[in-house]
């Protein structure tokens, strides 16, 4: 006996049909992947936005596919029904993975607008590293000391990221306290000589060399240079013009002391002195 389910008879040569408009749809979109990820970073996109955006338009051609050909294998299944079930379920989806999903639109827009690309040295809150990657979940970051950090899109795009390699050029400065009986104007200027022409500081802007503070022994002096973006770079910079001007104020006898510091003792310091003085004079007396 023949049980009646009550749906329409299919067609073997329409599924046929159906499952080769699917596979056409996949193999047009891996195609399309190919030629899209050259043809994208041809244009001057990163590598990240390339890859990322070549896999959405595989998925999405994919997509268009999988339901032209449920449409010609079903001809019942109308295209307004299948949107309708994915309207659901997407609503369904979005209410149960909230944070996936803004990771996933952070990461769109992150990759659409380029704030950074990969390799550029960034901060992301207390992780500062080279961007390694970035995809639709999560940005990789490899800080300076090697680690792996995998940081949420969601994080990244509401927090502050400072992009260190924005631009070719930073600022760095260096503070060196003279004493107060040196010849400020002398001091200026060899400093700035001792500056001139190392390799890892920039000629343009040239270096500066400003009077800033009147600290308790000395007064500070703050050297400013530009160097290359890039840390490696900035310390580099920093660890030559320390060594030369050190070198070059000792050459020309021009003292930097030590810093000193005033320390005001309590009541109770005081009392607790007083005891251990009391007791180191009774205590010398008996010895005696």
């Amino acid at each position: 006996m023949q049980v009646d389910w009550g749906l329409p008879p299919i067609e073997p040569a329409q599924v046929g049909v159906g499952l080769l408009v699917l596979l056409g749809a996949y193999v047009l979109g891996r195609v399309l992947e190919v030629v899209l990820r050259p043809y994208w970073r041809w244009r001057g996109r990163s590598p990240s936005f390339a890859t990322v955006f070549a896999m959405l338009t595989k998925w999405l051609v994919t997509l268009i596919g999988f339901g032209a050909g449920l449409t010609i294998a079903f001809p019942s299944v109308r295209p307004v029904d299948v949107l309708g079930g994915l309207g659901v379920i997407s609503i369904a989806a979005g209410i149960a993975f909230q944070q996936v999903l803004g990771n996933l639109f952070a990461g769109v827009i992150l990759l659409v607008r380029e704030p950074f690309r990969g390799g550029d040295q960034v901060a992301i809150g207390d992780v500062r590293g080279t961007v390694m990657s970035i995809n639709l979940r999560e940005t990789i970051v490899r800080t300076f000391d090697g680690r792996r950090v995998v940081i949420p899109n969601s994080v990244v795009h509401d927090g502050v990221v400072t992009v260190q390699t924005g631009y070719e050029q930073v600022r760095t400065a260096v503070v060196v306290g003279v004493a107060y009986d040196a010849d400020l104007e002398q001091a200026r200027e060899v400093a700035l000589a001792a500056m001139d022409g190392l390799s890892a500081v920039a000629e343009e802007p040239p270096p500066e060399a400003l009077v800033t503070q009147l600290g308790p022994s000395t007064i500070d002096l703050e050297l400013r240079f530009w160097s290359g973006a890039r840390q490696l770079e900035t310390l580099e910079a920093r660890s030559q013009v320390i060594t030369a001007v050190v070198a070059a104020y000792t050459a020309h006898d021009i003292a930097m002391p030590a810093e000193i510091r005033v320390l005001e003792s309590s009541a109770s310091l005081e009392r607790a002195l007083g005891h251990l003085g009391t007791d180191g004079g009774s205590g010398s007396a008996t010895t005696g």
